[in-house]
Formats: structure tokens, C-alpha cells, sequence
């Protein structure tokens, strides 16, 4: 196995959050998605802990926006795009702050309550994978932990020998032949100390590490030879072929994905690049965030645990681990949730302040708020293109897209820009543009394909995902403001108007009944035509903020049916499940102050802390449910603002 594929090497960074010296600037916390400011939008399931997935009613096309699917590129333009934002720098501190100027403040956003009544205080998220971890909760409420790496015993596995009779170079040729790069119509493999065991070997490990191959074997001049081809033409690298697989075996083999600093998609694309597979045999309840340890349940068709097992010799920053077969594939949005250990280091609150914000968040919760990451992370927000296309203004959606922009953004998207602003040449800005995957470089090359006459034909070449993650990040945008101004209005109390679910249907609260419900039970919808709205001041507020962007709330049907929005519901405060929490004495900010799943399995030792160090730093632990952000909940403890232009305003310190 070819262990050489460039894994990027864990970052971990970090940021001091200080308050500002002013009381009144309530300001915040929280995990600060920095650092290498991507070029791309974020995408749609970017959640809080991103597990942008089912709402408590789900929205068709909430769903359908975040099917699993991860399309292959070109290998070539993949590694240059890899290669390319690997050596991008971030500049110094100060350049950093000074670019993020342009950037989002939570108020942008609508962002502005809190629910609790103590007094904020400050500390250090570090952007390290050991200070924010985060373990899946599968539907039966079992959280997903790595702690067994052995392989289900089965007697149809291929022996051990499979993995190492193969030379390099051979698996080279095999590879090529597999994926149809050569011209020749078979690879002969010379049998050296023929027997009929190591023949049967050579078989086994060609068809077993190159799906869709097929062996056989050959007298020529005297000598053996194994001889592998093309069983069924190009479809057989998709499909690997189904009479290899035990009929006593599940079809799906599901293990623990752990990993640090690196996205589900990315994962899933390196295993798939590793196992010589498509990534699309690969299903997932939620995609999990980068920069984090994350631990989840993946589940695979038809490849064994034995191939994936093996991969852990090769894989950095990712190990795969207790492994079983199932008959049936994971799917998107079947989880109940996550569950989160946050530290934050280097806090300046009491023991008295610690308390009421933890007791605060465990008996209230924290306003269900779209976190920071659902807006992007430059001078043009992705709900303004998100109002655009439902404005059906194309120009206007070309024009945000591509125009030059202030703030933090790397040199080549600059240099395009610049050159679309001189020119309104598509050929001429792509040619700028070494990175192809953006979202800038699909558009330039649909207005290449298709004019610049049929601007939604070429917004159409952007992948599906990325289209819906505008209109809904404008949902978003829509749902915060009417909450502050709901919590504004009628406080932490259900008023008669406001909305609840019954099973799967809202339903309004009447005068009458206002007493059986609290605020926990108040959800209040994102817009769409199969949604209904309060019957209080809030509701005619919706009506007003819509008309204020040139859009009617009674006729969210988009002439382009992708584009149309059904709405949902959501919950306006969750209250965590399982929350806990301690304050630990430490030293040194390098030394973890958790063990995690690998560090147990490795049997390493807890840290030692001391009984009474320099700094303090609170532990926490908390439950949430999918499509919440968990940098909200911590936003209501510490009370500042969580934007990364805040962030790095308060202090551009950024510790290397």
C-alpha cells in the first residue's frame, strides 16, 4: 500500500479572547474559524459543531441540499489545488486583524440576545484538536467512541500475505490498469517460487485491492504468470463485483472515523483514494467540523474491515477503528446529536460567575441561534447571494461573487477579481486563477460554457450544495433577526400567537392555553411557503424585513423549483443535555487537560496537573441536537462575541 498521500500536518492555533475595556461591549467567545481564511464559502452542513442536517421539522430541501455526495476531481487539479493552499501564509498578526475589519460582527447577523442574567468574562479557545472534541450521537442515543481497532474475525478474509505480495511496481501497473490510464488490455504478474498457494494469493490480492479486476493464469515460455483484466469494462470500478462478498456478510462494513483537523468530506476522499474506490459507497449521518477532534460512524459498501484496518499503518491525522458488517448503509441526518468536551483556557471569571453561567446553561440553554460559520467569512456575506438568487437577480449574484472585496483573502482570488472588474472577461480572470474548485473558478467557467447572457445556467455549474447553502444561509439570516426580536418583545415567557409543534405540525398557542407551555416549547419557522407564521407583532415583522429585500412571503416559489423554499421550524433556546463541568489549575498551555479516545487507546497517562497553577481553564461537556451550533452555547457562557473580526479587533495576538 502506497502510504505517500500529502496529509496536512495538524495545526494548532490559537487565540487569546480578551474583553474590551468597555462594560457595555458585551462581547463574546468561542471557537473562531480562522487562521487559513478558505477561499471557498463554507458549505451548507457547517454546523455549530457542523451538523448542519435535519431541523426539528424537517425542510425538503434542507435535506436534499446536503445528500452525500462528494465528487472525485481530477487528480492533478486536486494536488495543485492542494499544493497551492498548503503554502498560502497567513501574514502576520496584525495584517490579519486589519483585513478581518471587513468582516461579520454577530450583530450582522442578527446575533444580538443573551438569555441569562450573569456577568460575562473572558478566555482562550484554543483552535487545538485536544481543547474541542466532539463525539457523535447515533439514533439509538449511543455516543461513538474509537476504543477496540481489532477486525471482526471471518473465515472469507484473505490471508495477511495479501498486502505485501504485491511489489510497488506492480500496484502501480495494476492501479493504472484499474482506472484505464494505459493503453494495455491486461497485466501479466511473473508467479517467482510458483506454487499453487502463492498463486492463489496473487489472485486474491489482485481482486481484492483492485475491484473489478478479474486474474488468470497463463503458461508462457515455461513460466507462470498471472494474468489480470477487465471483468466488466468501466462500470466495474464503481460496482465492485458483487459475487467476491460472503452472502453471510452484511454489505456494509461500519467503523469509527476518528480524526483531527481535517473535514468529514476530506476524510472520506483520502480513504477513497487509499482503497482505489469512488467516495460515493461511503455514507455518514453528519459531517463533522475541521478543526476539532471528531469521532463518527461511517459505514462502506463492500469493502472489509480487514482492507480498512490496514489503512492505519498509512493515515495521518485520522484512525478507523471498531468495525462490524450491517445490511444497511448510514443515513444524513439520522443522528440525535452531538456530544462536546470544550476547555477554555485562561479565564478571568469567578468561581461565582463560573457557576451561574454553567447553571444557566444547563436550566435555560442558550438562544438556537445560526452561528457565525453559516454567514462566510469575507466583506460579502453568503445570504446577501442568497437574496439575490431569490430576488432572481443574476447580475447581482455574478456581481457578489466575483467583484473585488476587502479583507482576508488569498492573492490569486484577489488578482482574479481585479481582472473581472477590468475586463468582465471570464477567460481572462480564470486565467488568474490557479485554483479551479472555488466557487469564483465554477462560475467563470459556466459564464465561459454558456455567455454571459445565461448568467443561471452558469451558476448551475456550481455543485448543488453550495447553490442551496446561499439561499439558506438568507433563511438564516431572516431566523436570527426575528428572534432577538422576539426575545426583545416578549421575553423568556410562550405569548399567546407564538408557535409549537404538535407531532410534526405547527400550531399557534391561544389565549387560553398560554399557561401549559414555557418558552422551550416556541419554535418559530424560516421562511418558505409550507410554513406558518406567529400571530403576534413578530409576524408581521417577518413580513416587513421580507418586503425590505424585495420579496413576497406569500409566494416563496422560486421560478427555478431548486431555488423554491418549503421553510421548517426551529426550536428558539435548546437547553444541553449531559451538561457538566469543572475548573482545572495548569501551567503550561501546551499540556492537554483531557485524554482522548486515541490517547486511552495508546494507553497514554492522564496529565498531571497541578493543585494550584498559574492559570485556570473550565472544563465543559454538553449534549446538543443536530443543526445547533456549539459555539453559540458557548458564546452564552462567556458573553462575547464570537465573529473573528471581533476576535481579532479584541486581540491580534495569535499564538503560533
Amino acid at each position: 500500500l502506497h502510504c505517500a498521500l500529502n496529509m496536512e500536518t495538524v495545526e494548532m492555533n490559537s487565540v487569546s479572547l480578551k474583553r474590551p475595556h468597555s462594560e457595555d461591549d458585551v462581547a463574546n467567545a468561542d471557537e473562531i474559524k480562522r487562521q487559513k481564511i478558505s477561499e471557498k464559502s463554507k458549505t451548507g452542513n457547517d454546523s455549530g459543531q457542523s451538523v448542519e442536517t435535519v431541523t426539528e421539522q424537517p425542510d425538503k430541501s434542507l435535506l436534499e441540499d446536503t445528500k452525500n455526495e462528494i465528487i472525485p476531481r481530477e487528480e492533478s487539479e486536486e494536488q495543485e489545488d492542494e499544493e497551492l493552499e498548503d503554502s498560502d501564509e497567513d501574514g502576520d498578526p496584525e495584517s490579519f486583524a486589519d483585513m478581518m475589519k471587513h468582516g461579520l460582527t454577530e450583530s450582522d447577523v442578527g446575533i444580538t440576545k443573551f438569555v441569562s442574567s450573569h456577568k460575562g468574562f473572558s478566555g482562550i479557545l484554543k483552535e487545538r484538536y485536544s481543547d474541542f472534541v466532539v463525539h457523535e450521537i447515533g439514533k439509538d442515543g449511543r455516543v461513538s467512541h474509537l476504543d477496540d481497532f481489532s477486525v471482526p474475525v471471518d473465515d472469507e478474509d484473505p490471508s495477511e500475505e495479501t498486502f505485501t505480495v504485491l511489489s510497488d511496481e506492480d500496484k502501480q501497473r495494476l492501479e493504472e490498469l484499474q482506472l484505464l490510464k494505459n493503453k494495455e488490455a491486461s497485466v501479466a504478474i511473473e508467479v517467482i517460487e510458483d506454487t499453487k498457494e502463492k498463486r492463489t494469493v496473487i489472485h486474491q490480492a489482485v481482486k481484492s485491492l483492485f475491484p473489478g479486476l478479474e486474474t488468470k493464469t497463463e503458461d508462457r515460455d515455461g513460466k507462470k504468470y498471472i494474468i489480470a483484466y477487465h471483468a466488466a469494462g468501466k462500470k466495474a470500478l464503481a460496482n465492485p463485483r458483487k459475487h467476491s462478498w460472503p452472502k453471510s456478510r452484511g454489505s456494509y462494513c461500519h467503523f469509527v472515523l476518528y480524526k483531527e483537523n481535517k473535514d468529514t468530506m476530506d476524510a472520506i476522499n483520502v480513504l477513497s483514494k487509499f482503497l482505489r474506490v469512488k467516495p460515493n459507497i461511503f455514507s455518514y449521518m453528519g459531517t463533522k467540523d475541521k478543526r476539532a477532534i471528531t469521532v463518527q460512524e461511517i459505514a462502506v459498501l463492500r469493502i472489509t474491515a480487514q482492507r480498512l484496518a490496514h489503512l492505519n499503518k498509512c493515515l495521518m491525522n485520522f484512525k478507523l477503528g471498531n468495525f462490524s458488517y450491517k445490511n444497511h448503509p448510514l443515513k444524513l441526518g439520522e443522528l440525535q446529536g452531538n456530544h462536546f468536551t470544550v476547555v477554555l483556557r485562561n479565564i478571568t471569571g469567578t468561581d461565582d460567575q463560573i457557576e451561574q453561567a454553567m447553571h444557566s446553561l444547563r436550566e435555560i440553554g442558550f438562544i438556537n441561534y445560526y452561528g457565525m460559520q453559516r454567514f462566510g467569512t469575507t466583506a460579502v456575506p453568503t445570504y446577501q447571494i442568497g437574496r439575490a438568487i431569490l430576488q432572481n437577480n443574476w447580475n447581482e449574484v455574478m456581481d457578489l461573487i466575483l467583484k473585488p472585496r476587502p479583507g482576508a483573502e488569498k492573492g490569486y482570488l484577489v488578482k482574479c477579481r481585479e481582472e473581472w472588474a477590468k475586463t468582465k472577461d471570464p477567460a481572462a480572470a480564470l486565467k488568474k486563477l490557479p485554483v479551479k474548485r472555488c466557487v469564483e473558478g465554477q462560475l467563470l467557467r459556466g459564464l465561459l460554457k454558456y455567455g454571459m447572457k445565461n448568467i443561471i445556467s452558469a451558476f448551475g455549474i456550481i455543485p448543488r450544495n453550495n447553490r442551496l447553502m446561499y439561499i439558506h444561509s438568507y433563511q438564516s439570516y431572516v431566523w436570527n433577526n426575528m428572534v432577538s426580536k422576539r426575545i426583545e418583545e416578549y421575553g423568556l415567557r410562550a405569548v399567546p400567537g407564538d408557535l409549537t409543534l404538535k407531532g410534526a405540525t405547527a400550531v399557534h398557542i391561544e389565549e387560553g392555553d398560554v399557561d401549559n407551555y414555557t418558552i422551550h416549547d416556541v419554535v418559530m419557522p424560516l421562511p418558505g411557503f409550507d410554513v406558518i407564521y406567529p400571530k403576534h407583532k413578530i409576524g408581521e415583522a417577518y413580513k416587513e424585513m421580507l418586503v425590505a429585500d424585495n420579496l413576497d412571503i406569500n409566494n416563496m416559489r422560486h421560478k427555478i423549483r431548486d431555488y423554491s423554499l418549503s421553510g421548517a421550524y426551529r426550536k428558539i433556546i435548546i437547553r444541553p443535555q449531559n451538561v457538566s463541568w469543572e475548573v482545572v489549575a495548569y501551567d503550561d498551555p501546551r499540556i492537554p487537560l483531557f485524554t482522548t479516545d486515541l490517547d486511552k487507546l495508546e494507553g497514554k497517562p492522564l496529565p498531571v496537573l497541578p493543585t494550584d497553577g498559574k492559570f485556570r481553564a473550565l472544563k465543559m461537556e454538553f449534549s446538543l441536537p443536530p443543526s445547533t451550533y456549539a459555539t453559540m452555547a458557548i458564546r452564552e457562557v462567556l458573553k462575547m462575541d464570537t465573529s473573528i473580526k471581533n476576535q481579532t479587533q479584541l486581540n491580534t495576538t495569535w499564538l503560533r
